[in-house]
């Protein structure tokens, strides 16, 4: 076989898919806002050694979220892969990247200040700026987190803020991430991030973003006297009725719940992107609060995925 030329080492005739992923998402998210939003609170030079550039670490973050890369995983993934080199901008013979520690300490400013919260309702503001997000009507849903359940660790002990929960018969240990979606376009406005053993109706409130007409919600989330309170306020109620002991469902309400199930169904797109196509069915980190930050942000990345084509379009 011939030795390879440098050229065709170099050269590539085909755009690989995640070259075109990471292309698309770096023309749509609006990087300015984001570095503003930061900035207040990174590190300023003068004090000790300079920081990195602020665009770097925060891409380098959302590259983590992408393809679930722990700290220690995305430094050689930048070293490996060009794909990332050219999103990131950053020529390894002229320019050192960020180590392992760096990327942590980025990630725990995020949690020390509550940025990804803060993040997730600007870009949602900049969102119904584009006329993507219109806040008409909201579907909740909620999801299961894994955690790891052995004591085989550091420890000796699972994850104390982590707790066991049912679901159609099979026993779960982890988290729920609790959504609320704008019903007509899909994107998320709200988050909640409880232990597994909450039940869903007791975070439905803070699901809400308050100008709701029309609510959608699996039973997980009927209330008898929600439905009430939706209907005095004149809000319509299309959470999916349950069944009530020693009574089955009428044929109304059975036709009813089979209506509203294909537009219920939109939530599902949010979960599908996070957890399957990006990876995060088990929680990374122990405690919830360094999941909640972990949730918005992957939040705000699903939203800005979800919207891509129609953000292409206006610019």
């Amino acid at each position: 076989m011939g030795q390879l030329s440098f050229a065709s080492m170099t050269v590539k005739t085909k755009k690989i898919k995640v070259e075109k992923f990471l292309d698309e998402m770096n023309k749509i998210i609006p990087w300015t806002e984001l570095i503003e939003i930061i900035k207040p609170f990174y590190s300023q030079k003068g004090n000790g050694r300079p920081p990195m550039d602020l665009l770097l670490m925060i891409k380098i973050h959302c590259l983590q979220q992408w393809y679930n890369l722990g700290d220690e995983a995305i430094e050689e993934a930048i070293y490996d892969r060009s794909s990332f080199q050219k999103f990131l901008n950053i020529d390894l013979m002229l320019k050192p990247i960020p180590d392992e520690t760096t990327v942590l300490n980025f990630r725990h400013l995020l949690e020390q200040h509550n940025l990804a919260e803060k993040i997730f309702s600007h870009m949602n503001k900049f969102l119904e700026i584009k006329g993507l997000m219109m806040k008409k009507g909201t579907i909740v849903d909620a999801t299961i987190i894994s955690s790891p359940s052995s004591t085989k660790n550091k420890d000796g002990k699972r994850d104390e803020e982590m707790s066991s929960t049912r679901k159609n018969g099979q026993f779960y240990f982890g988290m729920k991430s609790h959504i609320g979606v704008d019903s007509q376009s899909g994107l998320s406005h709200s988050c909640e991030i409880t232990t597994a053993k909450i039940s869903d109706i007791k975070t439905y409130p803070y699901l809400l973003h308050g100008d709701e007409s029309v609510i959608f919600g699996d039973k997980g989330y009927f209330s008898d006297i929600e439905k009430r309170s939706a209907r005095d306020a004149e809000i319509c109620w299309f959470v999916t009725d349950k069944k009530k002991s020693g009574k089955d469902l009428s044929g109304k309400q059975k036709r009813r719940n089979k209506l509203f199930s294909g537009i219920r169904c939109k939530v599902e797109f949010v979960f599908n992107v996070i957890k399957r196509l990006w990876g995060h069915k088990k929680t990374r980190y122990r405690g919830l609060e360094k999941n909640r930050c972990q949730w918005h942000f992957l939040l705000m990345l699903s939203n800005f995925y979800l919207s891509r084509k129609q953000l292409g379009q206006t610019g």
